[in-house]
């Protein structure tokens, strides 16, 4: 099996599991409890902290550990919005994570938020010039990823945030599918809040954080007994919180080389796959992506009869985003960039790893071209 899917989830690491090992056994206790097992898991989850916060270049207390990226979001964006009521406006860009537009779509539904779209361009890149467009001296909260989950575009965040701060707006990034290929430098990115997920970075699936700068207000999404500060009630997962700040610690001190040695095979996958195949077509900024995703719309295809193709050759990959569970829908990224609906559908993408190897992207290439002849022969019988 070659795994092309890793924007979808990565496998674990042993180190992560072995870090997580001791607090699902002999360290079991609640780390609000006030014994020796409870202080034991509070020092845990306190180190965990402060692991992740050295990583993003904020204060431990800065870190709210999650059940994920789309709890995070979901905190970033009804919590900020909420809890600082400058006005009632917010901006999104239109390729975000469902996580990020279903929370805004709640917030307009339920709370009378008006949601505007800043424009993207053909890559999926989000100028500033048309964020200071849509921006308005009532908007409470802009969020733009960081780096998107299906065709790996990565945003001038730094530049938006500017343009966010300079209207008065909080600037929250969804840096879910940039972490280990990205700094992730709060004050580097100049945002105020940053949501990030275990799963994507050898971590098991259910941990993350979100990030919230300072003492900025946020109103949970969770409530209950008052931990994380407040701000997201329930007992801590703290193996979980463990396993995700030891993944990201260790992704973060390989990025440099892996974000180099994948952008090459990436790249090389992509002159590969140009070369065999007729008409393929790159979706996503040419530049400014991830290094290891490369995605495609394969005229005269279906994406999934390709993607059944390709997995009966041993080549496991994804036709999008695998958090739309069940969507036969044209992708929202794709058709917001310019892809008509019926060339949406034919899109498959190949997210590349730390594990991948050369081999594994020449011999990916030539089933590519292989399933997409197969395909096409299909489709013009």
């Amino acid at each position: 099996m070659i795994f092309l899917d890793h924007a979808a989830t990565t496998p674990v690491r042993r180190e992560a599991l072995e870090a997580m090992w001791p607090f699902l056994s002999g360290a079991f206790g609640n780390p609000s409890s006030r014994h020796s097992l409870g202080d034991e898991a509070a020092r845990a989850l306190a180190d965990a902290r402060a692991t992740v916060a050295a990583v993003v270049g904020c204060r431990p207390g800065d870190v709210v550990f999650t059940s994920g990226g789309t709890e995070a979001d979901n905190l970033a964006v009804k919590g900020l919005a909420l809890a600082n009521p400058r006005g009632r406006h917010l901006v999104v860009s239109p390729i975000e994570h469902e996580a990020v537009l279903e929370s805004a779509a709640y917030l307009a539904r339920v709370h009378g938020f008006e949601v505007s779209e800043v424009a993207v361009d053909a890559g999926g890149v989000v100028e500033p010039s048309a964020l200071a467009r849509v921006i308005r001296p009532d908007t409470a909260l802009v969020s733009v990823q960081l780096a998107n989950n299906e065709i790996g575009t990565v945003q001038p965040i730094a530049r938006l945030a500017e343009v966010a701060h300079a209207a008065g707006a909080l600037m929250h990034s969804d840096a879910v599918q940039a972490a280990g290929w990205l700094p992730l430098s709060l004050a580097g990115l100049g945002v105020d809040a940053l949501s990030l997920a275990g799963h994507k970075v050898g971590a098991p699936k259910g941990t993350g954080a979100l990030i919230v700068r300072g003492r900025l207000p946020i109103e949970p999404v969770l409530h209950g007994g008052g931990q994380e500060r407040g701000r997201r009630s329930g007992t801590e997962n703290v193996a979980g919180a463990v396993a995700f700040a030891t993944a990201l610690r260790l992704a973060e001190a390989e990025r440099a080389d892996a974000a180099a040695r994948v952008g090459a095979l990436g790249a090389e996958l992509a002159a590969r796959v140009g070369a065999t195949v007729p008409g393929a077509r790159s979706t996503g900024d040419a530049e400014h992506r991830l290094p290891g995703t490369v995605s495609f719309v394969f005229p005269g295809t279906s994406g999934e009869a390709v993607l059944l193709e390709l997995e009966a050759d041993g080549i496991i990959c994804s036709s999008g985003s695998a958090c739309a569970a069940g969507s036969d829908e044209p992708s929202h990224v794709l058709t917001a960039i310019g892809v008509p609906a019926e060339l949406a559908q034919t899109a498959v993408r190949f997210t590349l790893g730390a594990t991948t190897t050369e081999r594994e992207v020449a011999d990916a290439a030539a089933s590519i071209a292989r399933a997409v002849s197969a395909v096409r022969a299909i489709v013009e019988t």
